[in-house]
């Protein structure tokens, strides 16, 4: 897995240098240690952690309403860390959780394994979201070349490949996108109009 840079977030000071020495010991840097959420949040969003550890019970802000936040912004994975009993009590009232849970008292063989998993699903979810925004973007300028090209073959009397080509060559000879070109295309004829 190799060096992994982490903020951890408790409210309790024994806790945090308990987590410092696990993943001290493991080869991981901490970047970063805060005994509340809205220190926490500042922290991740200067330091930019690999990952988040945090209390689900820190003070000023609640941990999953942190994580939330955290992720959200794809800042960076979070790791909760619950007493049993309150994460059983949460599954009795059924609260959706969308975290990697820890139960405490964290140890070595409880914390490891899990920041293993959470970071390579993390890193597979933003792959993929990089992947469908890319998706929606060919799909997008398809879009914007299929109406651009109705233009011109409305307007020029061009055959579709005709109209085509002329999109292409607008294209590499201006050195800019496709889509640019439809783009210009679309909004002199509606200039037009």
């Amino acid at each position: 897995m190799g060096e992994t840079r982490v903020v951890i977030a408790d409210s309790d000071p024994q806790i945090r240098k308990s987590l410092k020495a696990i993943l001290t010991q493991a080869g991981h840097m901490v970047v970063g240690e805060a005994d509340d959420g809205l220190a926490a949040l500042k922290l991740v969003r200067t330091r930019q952690p690999d990952l988040v550890i945090l209390d689900d019970r820190i003070a000023i802000m609640e941990g999953a309403e942190l994580a939330y936040i955290i992720e959200e912004d794809g800042l960076a994975p979070v790791i909760l860390m619950t007493a049993g009993d309150q994460f059983r009590n949460a599954e009795k009232n059924g609260e959706q959780h969308s975290f990697a849970y820890v139960i405490k008292p964290v140890t070595e063989n409880s914390l490891l394994p899990i920041m293993d998993l959470v970071m390579r699903n993390y890193k597979r979810i933003r792959s993929l979201e990089q992947e469908v925004a890319k998706l929606k973007d060919t799909i997008e300028t398809r879009k914007l070349v299929e109406k651009a090209k109705g233009i011109l073959m409305d307007t020029q009397g061009l055959s579709e490949a005709e109209a085509f080509k002329r999109i292409q060559k607008q294209s590499m000879n201006k050195r800019v996108s496709m889509k640019s070109v439809a783009k210009a295309i679309i909004l002199a004829h509606e200039i037009n109009q």
